[in-house]
This record gives C-alpha cells, structure tokens and sequence, in this order.
C-alpha cells in the first residue's frame, strides 16, 4: 500500500524538540523572538500570521506582531526593518509577502539584517547555501528535505525531479540537494511550464516533488511506480459541499498518483504544516547565534 507522509506527525516531532531547546535557552534568561510584519489586510496573509504567532506562543517563544495599514509606505517599512534590525530582542524578521505593488519586495527583503533572515530569502543566505556554507535555509524547501529524511527516505544518490523553478521553492530546494551534505547528494533535474516531453522526465524521478501551483498537475501518466511524491502545492478549487465554498488541493493527482507511488504527502497536511515549523526551528538557530556571537565579544 502506498504510505502517505504524515506532514502534521512529523511537524509535532520537530517542534517537541524545537520546544525542548527554548526551555533550556529561556532558563539562561534567552528567549527567541519572531517579528512578523503584516501589510494590508489580504485574508490569507492574516491566517498565515496568525498561525505563526500562534506557534510562538505554543513553544513558548516571544512573537512581536506588527500589521501595517495598506497605505503603508516603502519608507516607513523600511524604517521598521531597521529598527528591528537594531532590536537585541528580535531574533528573526519575517516579513509577510505578498507585499502591495508599489512597494519593491527586493528591497525590503534585501534591507533585513542577513542574521534575522529566517525566511532564508537575503541574497547572503542564498548565496551561502548555494556554495555549503552554514545559512538559514529557505522554510518550505527545508520542510521539504525533512520529511523525505524523517520518513525515511533519504535523497543521497536518488534522481529528483522537481517541478517548478520559483525563487522560494523549486530553486533553492534543487541547491539544497544537490549539496555535499546530509539529506542531499541527489542527483536533481528542474521541469518548469517550458520544458519539453516533461512527462517523460517526472516518470524517471526516483522522488518527485510538485511545486508548480497548477491544481492536479501532476497525472498518474507522469509517476513511474515506486517513486516518492512531495506536493508543495496549495492550491483552491471551488466546491459547493464546503461551507468556504472551495477546497484545498495540491499540485498533484493524488487519488491516482497515490495508486502509483510507494509514498505521496497530502493536501493539506503534507508540506504545509513544515514550512511554519521550520521558521520557528530558524528563529531559534537565530537565538543560539545570538548567544555564541554575545560570548566572543
């Protein structure tokens, strides 16, 4: 039978040891903090901010929650960036995306200090990543790796095939696994909308990863037999029966894939509940950072 990758389970076990290591940091008097900067009021931001001030609170971390109105200037963001920046008490800024049009994301993202970057995004910390070094790692990608290695199955010497090529997503998750280190040393192929005979290609991919943001992309056709399926996609779709008036799908096919491969994660509860995960466990790495950076000086 095809296994599905409990994304929640996995997620509860990261987070008990996430909660294990803010315990012993708060009894030295350290208490990691998230800063979540929110612009507008767009629906989906404000569930996913919610939820992470939540998380906060359930590892018992410190969460500063700042919602901006969508007039909200470029320079007045900027300026909250800095000053969080210059904050001893903020360990990691994240800065809710979509931002409104008229404020350039680059700039804000670029203007976070590399050292509170959990999301993983400053052109410091993808660079990093890219050549080995220690960084904080992208949350969704990160999420990604670690429930293959979770559940067991390790990526080293596999063929990956990923689809979709996005800057939070596809590029940085092909980087981390092609890396000489543990969790990765695959072998990984990038598909995007403009590759040719792309099914041909996910039908040679040992572990399949969907991260396209198109609803059941990904067909029973594409899946070789045996293969692991990750599907990073969220995605709504109407559906009457639901009292939202739509439901959550993902980027693949699963009731048909799910005949085919040997491991697929749902929709939801596969990916999604990791990425929030791993940005508390990057806000807490953030905090240890702190602390060795404090006792050199």
């Amino acid at each position: 039978m095809t296994r599905i990758i409990d994304g929640k389970k996995i997620a509860a076990e990261i987070r008990a040891e996430i909660a294990d290591e803010v315990k012993a940091l708060t009894k030295r008097k350290i208490v990691p903090g998230l800063a979540v900067v929110l612009v507008g009021n767009d629906p989906a931001s404000e569930v996913y901010t919610r939820m992470k001030k939540k998380a906060c609170a359930d590892l018992g971390m410190a969460s500063f929650d700042f919602d901006l109105p969508s007039s909200c200037t470029e320079k007045r963001l900027l300026n909250l960036i800095d000053k969080l920046n210059r904050d001893p008490k903020v360990d990691g800024i994240l800065v809710q995306l979509p931002l409104p049009e008229r404020i350039n994301e680059s700039k804000v993202l670029n203007a976070i200090d590399p050292d509170k970057d959990v999301d993983g995004f400053h052109p410091m910390n993808v660079g990093k990543m890219l050549i080995g070094d220690d960084a904080f790692l992208p949350c969704t990608p990160h999420g990604c790796q670690q429930l293959l290695m979770r559940s067991g199955y390790d990526p080293a010497g596999k063929h990956v095939v990923i689809v979709g090529r996005s800057n939070i997503v596809g590029k940085p998750l092909a980087a981390m696994l092609m890396r000489k280190a543990p969790g990765a040393n695959a072998t990984v192929t990038v598909c995007h909308s403009r590759t040719k005979k792309l099914a041909s290609i996910c039908k040679q991919a040992d572990i399949l990863i969907a991260a396209i943001g198109v609803p059941g992309f990904i067909k029973g056709r594409m899946v070789k037999e045996g293969a692991v399926v990750i599907d990073v996609g969220t995605n709504r779709v109407p559906d009457k029966t639901k009292k939202s008036g739509f439901r959550l799908v993902g980027d693949v096919d699963f009731k048909n894939v799910s005949k085919k491969a040997r491991a697929i994660t749902p929709v939801p509860g596969g990916v999604g509940p990791m990425t929030i995960t791993m940005l508390m466990r990057n806000t807490v790495d953030s905090a240890k950072r702190r602390v060795k950076r404090k006792a050199r000086r």
